[in-house]
């Protein structure tokens, strides 16, 4: 197999030191010196010049850039333990849930944690993100060829996240238009231990956070954040770095979409051994946030340029980024973004093709300035590279003047109710309860619906029996 570009897949995003210290050997037998790593947790193998031959391997699962339909699986383990999280989803049942995925998927799927910021939510086709409800998720579809996620009308049990993956993948082929077809065909495929959506999913806003350097956790642990500029990680150091994993008894190793490395877990009595590595190498462990928060196209010299030439205005400015992340794209690749502001680099005109001019650009910026979104807004259109510094700064104080704002609720009015007991409607065939206080959003039924002015046609969101075969119950209300 012969390619100047290839992947090789790592679930989720970690991997064992021995696991990466054989991925090294590979790439130093294909004769290259450095290593990359991609925006969906992958590693990159890249030659600038000519081509490279890597062997098919039985343990890694090696991919050549012409090889479709073989998607990473993205997670954010990597922020567990590190960042805020839910309080159930720790790094063990990350690893779990990871396990029961034995077969390269064909579609991308993110698994992450809300209350993080470090590795996006929407990115994938198959988006599970962890509810409040212990071992439960909700999941947001984007098929290839749907415009935009869809939320599904139930939240999936931890342990068939891998069963319901495979069953949408085997459904592809029925080329479903609504997520309510999807659901009633993975329903049907599969007895699954689902529980209805109760609540729509929140997000909370957090800035995006410092990643690079040795930072404590607790009382006695450290993480360490890695971060190359150009995204050539060299092997000779990364190989260091693997047996002085073992050495100080760490089992794993974590990549980033941000491409970069984080190692958690180190242990006070060994925080030492890893400052005389880095200065044994040379390590830069002090980027300003300016640098760490871009998310640029692998291998893209131009883009990497521009990013340079404004991280160098910024800098000499002293200007504040904090919290805020950006993104460099061009027309030649239709984009998820996950930044909180978009650098898009405009197409030539067709009839100058032949005539090199002056590149253009179009900056965006999520709504909120958080992309969680999924709602971008256009702040300016064709301008030059050299107006871009300034507008730049301009949407950093728009950022900052509204900073907090997106999480201000207006307050509630009073509605008095029985301090006792509340009444609910719960179906006779499954117990499945109907509570006109949060409504059934998943047949599009909003909170504070009485049950009363439902429709004759609803039916229970779980097991489909019609409005009759559901009673009134009273519940006792718990004290808040």
């Amino acid at each position: 197999m012969k390619s100047t570009f290839t992947r090789v897949v790592v679930k989720g995003g970690v991997l064992s030191p021995a696991e990466l210290k054989q991925i090294l050997e590979i790439a130093e037998s294909a004769g290259l010196d450095t290593i990359s790593f991609g925006s969906r947790q992958d590693i990159l193998f890249i030659k600038e010049e000519g081509d490279f031959s890597i062997e098919p391997h039985g343990k890694f699962q090696i991919i050549s850039p012409e090889v479709e339909g073989a998607e990473n699986i993205v997670s954010s383990y990597v922020s567990s333990d590190i960042f805020p999280n839910t309080p159930w989803l720790t790094s063990d049942r990350y690893l779990y849930i990871l396990e029961q995925f034995r077969i390269l998927p064909i579609l991308k799927i993110n698994i992450t944690d809300p209350k993080q910021r470090l590795v996006p939510l929407f990115t994938g086709h198959l988006n599970f993100i962890a509810s409040e409800h212990e071992d439960y998720w909700y999941l947001f579809v984007r098929l290839p060829e749907w415009e935009s996620n869809r939320m599904y009308p139930a939240l999936i049990y931890s342990w068939d996240l891998a069963k319901v993956a495979a069953a949408i993948e085997d459904i592809l082929q029925e080329e479903p238009e609504t997520v309510d077809f999807l659901f009633e065909l993975v329903n049907d495929a599969l007895d699954l231990n689902s529980r209805t959506v109760d609540k729509l999913l929140e997000v909370p806003f957090y800035p995006f956070p410092y990643y690079e350097g040795i930072n404590r956790v607790g009382s006695d642990s450290y993480w360490l954040g890695l971060y190359w500029r150009n995204n050539r990680y060299y092997i000779e150091f990364l190989k260091a770095l693997c047996d002085l994993c073992s050495e100080c008894r760490i089992g794993k190793i974590s990549i980033t979409p941000w491409k970069s490395l984080i190692i958690k877990g180190i242990a006070e009595q060994y925080k030492l051994e890893w400052e005389k590595l880095l200065g044994k190498y040379g390590i830069n462990v002090r980027h300003s946030m300016l640098e760490l928060n871009w998310h640029l196209p692998v291998s893209n010299k131009s883009a990497l340029k521009l990013k340079k030439y404004l991280v160098s205005y910024f800098d000499k400015h002293d200007i504040s980024t904090y919290g805020l992340t950006f993104g460099i794209t061009d027309y030649t690749r239709k984009a998820y973004y996950f930044t909180s502001i978009i650098i898009e680099k405009n197409e030539p005109p067709i009839q100058l093709e032949s005539v090199k001019i002056r590149s253009t650009y179009n900056l965006l910026f999520a709504k909120n300035f958080d992309p969680n979104t999924q709602e971008y807004l256009v702040y300016v259109q064709e301008v030059d590279k050299t107006d871009l510094p300034e507008l730049l700064i301009e949407l950093s104080k728009i950022y900052f003047e509204q900073l907090g704002q997106e999480n201000k609720k207006p307050e509630k009015p009073n509605n008095p109710k029985d301090p006792t007991s509340r009444e609910v409607y719960q179906c006779q065939e499954c117990l499945t309860v109907y509570d006109s206080e949060f409504g059934d959003l998943s047949q599009g039924i909003i909170p504070e619906t009485p049950f009363r002015n439902l429709s004759e046609t609803y039916h229970c969101p779980l097991c489909e029996a019609p409005k009759s075969s559901f009673l009134k119950k009273k519940f006792l209300r718990r004290e808040e």
